[in-house]
């Protein structure tokens, strides 16, 4: 059998509250953190030693067919608090790359998650709204989807994944793609 050591175990590097995205470590070398809003709510105070830790970013839950995680209460939060927003989940499980057609078969964990936007009419009206403004800046889908969340009040960039090498070059184009003032506002009423 083993023995215990006599030693006093070392504290937990991280200590106090437990939020999501935020937690504040046992020293006061933290002043800042950004919290992840996937319940579309900002806790009242960020946690930290003496309350001196502050807020400076959010992570929301927020793209062209999920709008009502972020828009409204929560947005005017981080508009009041001069908070950026670097959004999650920014092509919605794969389905603003355009891959998600109607009758198309994709090979894909995500596939279900991404296919329930094709049932909506919602969905369809995005998917002609990104194709529309695609084809007018020769852009994948997903470039335009990216840019159009970039190019929202707070949003200081969106957060994407790619599985492989060549979903790459749709994700990095945002950085150059510029969408005008009608095709920001075309891919906003269809997505409403």
């Amino acid at each position: 059998m083993r023995r215990r050591s006599a030693r006093r175990s070392r504290p937990p590097r991280w200590a106090g509250p437990r939020r999501p995205g935020c937690r504040a470590p046992r020293a006061a070398s933290t002043r800042t953190c950004s919290p992840s809003t996937g319940g579309g709510s900002l806790p009242a105070r960020a946690p930290g030693p003496g309350r001196r830790t502050r807020y400076v970013a959010l992570q929301p839950h927020y793209n062209l067919v999920s709008r009502d995680t972020y828009e409204g209460a929560l947005r005017d939060v981080a508009e009041r608090a001069g908070l950026a927003a670097v959004p999650y989940y920014a092509l919605a499980s794969g389905f603003l790359t355009g891959k998600y057609r109607p009758g198309a078969e994709v090979d894909s964990a995500r596939a279900g998650r991404a296919a329930q936007h094709l049932t909506t009419e919602r969905g369809q009206r995005v998917l002609a709204a990104l194709d529309e403004v695609a084809q007018a800046h020769d852009a994948p889908v997903a470039t335009v989807a990216l840019a159009w969340l970039a190019a929202q009040p707070t949003v200081t960039a969106p957060i994407a994944s790619a599985r492989t090498v060549e979903q790459l070059p749709a994700l990095l184009g945002v950085a150059r793609l510029r969408l005008t003032d009608a095709e920001l506002a075309d891919l906003t009423s269809a997505s409403a």
